[in-house]
Parts: structure tokens; C-alpha cells; sequence
């Protein structure tokens, strides 16, 4: 009996069916055992399988199919695993108080109201961290008092306080000469991140010998030796059995503190606990290119800019670099001084220098006054503000009337190094007061930046104060600038 070609093909196709099943990796799947362990499972694809029975060969003749290249098997894909991150760890003690009531408020500060400028600061702190662990480290100090600066200034080199604390470290004039730094009309090393930092090390390593604790250190960093000293005293009953860091805290808890100085530990604690965990707390930290520094040694009463111009620096980096330097020159009198330039602007600075023009390498003339003489009239006459001219005969002597004593020498700068030069309070006073609403009108050709820089600010802080979103300013418009 005939065989219909479409009955004969249908075992055909079942063998290739299968065969069909080991090309694209099917495997036959095994009866499960109760009891059997589950065997492993392997991700990947099996290889082909030639699997056309040799016994259907020549059985039925069928007519040739055309061939169909099959595109060729991917390789297994190896799924990969991302070593995990480091535990992130702290050198002071901060996971015991992590849970306090006031850490947990400024953790709510830094990361709420307070975050663009929390955010702002970290990325000011990446620019000097390098310089400030070093120096913790030789200092034999925790390196997370990095945070310490940020809760005094957000790194602000220009900051100062009410209460005449000045710089990064935001140290009083007192203390700061008690540390070795220069403070004085010319010179303010409390606005220098290099020297307030050695000053800052000096002082809480002091402090830390003398209370064997880094929170009562810091704590009194803030408040004074004295007060934190006092407080020990007077609650030393109380604090019988209490040990380490749970002093300050004991102090805190027993109302023995300056309500500022209670904070600050839970402040610093805090700032640590965001600064190095910042994804934790939904912070975003940019970075910025390391505070990089060569030296040049450069006399007396020399402008800035003809630094800036042998070092072929511009004069806003030269400020930058030298924010110590407050009048737009190197001081008037005495020795030679060390000036900060970018790394690798150094070499041929000498040979540059002495090229300049003399005049150029002077930044101020002495004239002696006459009699009917006074200072706007003179700076009037050298294109000056009296405000300016103010900034470079502090201790001037003046009539009743006014006028200057006729025969004194009155240092009158050129116009680049007035415009250099920073309108800050007198470094010497220890305590501002109230200090007074100040306004700038802005001129022709000035910009926020400039404006800024004369009185001691900085950009942000500017703006800040007068609410601005952009830099835009225009002619006669008034800024805040105190």
C-alpha cells in the first residue's frame, strides 16, 4: 500500500524537531526524585547537537530544502561583581552619639536647610585637605578634625566673626600670636590656610594635652581654656565615674556650658558623619584641584601685581594664593617675605623681577606733608579715595581742624595696589561689637568679584548677603558689604 509522502515526513520532522531543540540549548529535563538534593543550576548556552538519525537516512526520499545559515551562538556573558566599598570609619569617636538629639539635628541641617552651603564647603575642603591631614597627622592629632574649620568657616579664608575671630581656623588676634602667626596692619596670618593651619595645630594639641580629651579640646577651642577648666571644677562631683568624651557631654547635659559650646561637639560629630558618608545622607561632593603651592622671597614694599607679573600669574590667583597680604603689597618696612605661587610658577621669578621696571617694582611714594595739607586733598591728587589713601597712614597725626601735622611722611600707593588691597577691620581690635550695615556703590568697570575681594569676602558670601542669584550688577546699584 502506498505510503502518503505527508505521513512519512511526519517522523522526519520529529527527529528534526529534536535536533532543532539541541541547537538553541533545550535540554531533556530529568524526573525529580523526591528527596534529591536540587542539582546546580548552570547559566549559559549548551552546545549544538548533531542529532539526525543515521536510520531515517534514505528511508524517504524528500526534496532538498534550501540551507539557512543559523547566526553564530554568543559566548556565555559572565556576570561580574563589584567589590564592595570599604566600611567607612571615623577617628573620633562618633558612632556612641550618633543617636544624640543634637547631632541628629545639625545631620538635619547639613543635609536640609543648610545643605548648598554644607555641599560648598566640602568642595572647598577638597582643595586643602591634603595640606590639613598632613598636618594632622605630624601634629598626632584625629585627622577628622578636618571637620573643625567647616563648622568655624566653612573654609572660608575671609571669614570673621562678631567677636573678631578672623580666617579658616578662625582664630582672635591674641591667640593667633600666642601660636606664632603674624597679625597686624600689613599682615594677617589667620586669613593664610597654610599658617592658621599650623596655628591650629599648635593650639589643639596644647589643648588636647591639657584635657585629655578631644571633645573638651575642641570644646574648648570654641569657648576658651578657661570656661571649659572652670566647668570641670565646678561639676567635678557630678562628674565622678565619667570618663573620655562622655565628659563634654556631661558638661553639655548639666548646663555648664555656653549654649555655642554645647553645640559644637554635636555640630562636629555631625559634619563628620555627613562629610564622610555624604551618599548616605543624599550629599553631593565635587571636587577641585589640591591647594599646590612653590615660594618666592620677595622685599619690602613690593606690589602684588609685579609679582604676578615676573611669576606670568594672574593677579587674582596671586591674591588668592596670599590672602594674608592686606594692603595689595608686601608690608612697607622690615625683612623680605615669603609669597605663595602656584605650583611650578617659581622658576625664573628672580631673573624676571629684576627686569621690571623700578617704578613698577614700587608700590608706594612718601610725600611730605605741608601745612593745610589733608588726606583727601593728597589723595585726590593721586587718584585716590580717602578711604585708600586711609588704608596705608593708619596711624597718621591730625590737627583738631582736621588736617594732617605739616612734615610726616604719607605712604601713598599706586592706583594697582589700592585696587589689590582688602577693606577689613583693624586686625588688632579683639572684638567688633555690633558691627554696622555697610554699603558699596558699584562704579564703572567693578564687578562682584572685585568688590568682593576689597572687603574681605568672599563671591558667595556676597551674594548672600544682597540676595543675588547671578553676577550681574550694574552702575550705582548699592551692595551690602558688611
Amino acid at each position: 500500500m502506498p505510503v502518503s509522502r505527508n505521513v512519512l515526513a511526519l517522523p522526519l520532522l520529529a527527529a528534526l524537531a529534536l535536533s532543532a531543540c539541541g541547537r538553541v540549548g533545550l535540554q531533556p529535563v530529568a524526573p525529580k526524585v523526591a528527596g534529591d538534593a536540587p542539582a546546580p543550576q548552570i547559566v549559559g548556552i549548551a552546545p549544538a547537537v548533531e542529532s539526525a538519525p543515521e536510520a531515517m537516512a534514505g528511508a524517504v526520499e524528500v526534496e532538498s530544502e534550501p540551507v539557512v545559515s543559523e547566526p553564530a551562538i554568543p559566548a556565555p556573558v559572565v556576570a561580574t561583581v563589584e567589590p564592595e566599598a570599604p566600611p567607612v570609619t571615623w577617628d573620633i569617636e562618633v558612632a556612641p552619639y550618633e543617636s544624640h538629639a543634637r547631632v541628629e539635628y545639625f545631620i538635619g541641617r547639613f543635609t536640609g536647610p543648610a545643605k548648598e552651603a554644607f555641599e560648598k564647603a566640602m568642595e572647598r575642603q577638597s582643595r586643602f585637605a591634603p595640606m590639613i591631614h598632613e598636618r594632622l597627622r605630624a601634629a598626632g592629632l584625629p585627622e577628622d578634625m578636618i571637620y573643625l574649620p567647616l563648622i568655624e568657616s566653612w573654609y572660608d579664608t575671609h571669614a570673621y566673626s562678631r567677636a573678631a575671630a578672623v580666617g579658616m581656623w578662625q582664630f582672635m588676634t591674641g591667640t593667633a600670636k600666642g601660636v606664632g602667626m603674624r597679625v597686624d596692619w600689613w599682615v594677617d596670618d589667620r586669613r593664610d590656610p597654610v599658617r592658621a593651619t599650623d596655628g591650629a595645630m599648635i593650639f589643639l594639641r596644647e589643648l588636647k594635652s591639657n584635657f585629655g580629651s578631644m571633645y573638651l579640646a575642641a570644646a574648648a577651642y570654641n569657648g576658651g581654656p578657661g570656661r571649659i577648666s572652670r566647668s570641670l571644677t565646678a561639676q567635678s562631683v557630678a562628674l565622678e565615674g565619667v570618663a573620655g568624651e562622655d565628659q563634654f557631654f556631661a558638661l553639655a547635659e548639666a548646663n555648664a556650658l555656653r549654649k555655642e559650646t554645647s553645640d559644637y561637639v554635636p555640630k562636629l560629630i555631625a559634619a563628620a558623619l555627613v562629610g564622610k558618608d555624604p551618599s548616605r545622607y543624599g550629599v553631593e561632593v565635587r571636587k577641585v584641584a589640591p591647594f599646590a603651592w612653590d615660594s618666592v622671597l620677595v622685599p619690602a614694599a613690593v606690589p602684588i601685581a609685579a609679582v604676578a607679573k615676573a611669576t606670568k600669574v594672574d593677579l587674582d590667583t596671586l591674591l588668592e594664593y596670599n590672602p594674608s597680604l592686606l594692603r595689595g603689597m608686601t608690608p612697607p618696612t622690615g625683612n623680605p617675605v615669603w609669597m605663595r605661587v602656584p605650583a611650578g610658577s617659581a622658576e625664573g621669578f628672580s631673573e624676571r623681577f629684576v627686569q621690571l621696571d623700578k617704578a613698577e617694582r614700587t608700590a608706594v611714594k612718601r610725600v611730605v606733608t605741608k601745612s593745610g595739607d589733608y588726606i583727601s586733598k593728597i589723595a585726590r591728587d593721586n587718584g585716590l579715595s580717602a578711604k585708600q589713601l586711609n588704608w596705608y597712614n593708619p596711624n597718621a597725626a591730625r590737627l583738631k581742624n582736621g588736617n594732617l601735622r605739616a612734615g610726616q611722611v604719607i605712604l601713598v600707593p599706586r592706583k594697582d595696589v589700592a585696587r589689590a588691597a582688602l577693606d577689613v577691620p583693624n586686625p588688632a581690635i579683639e572684638r567688633y561689637g555690633t558691627t554696622p550695615t555697610r554699603v558699596h556703590v558699584v562704579k564703572r568697570g567693578e564687578s562682584l568679584s572685585v568688590i568682593a575681594r576689597r572687603n574681605g569676602l568672599t563671591l558667595s558670601r556676597l551674594k548672600a548677603l544682597n540676595g543675588l542669584k547671578s553676577d550681574k550688577i550694574r552702575i550705582g546699584q548699592k551692595l551690602r558689604v558688611r
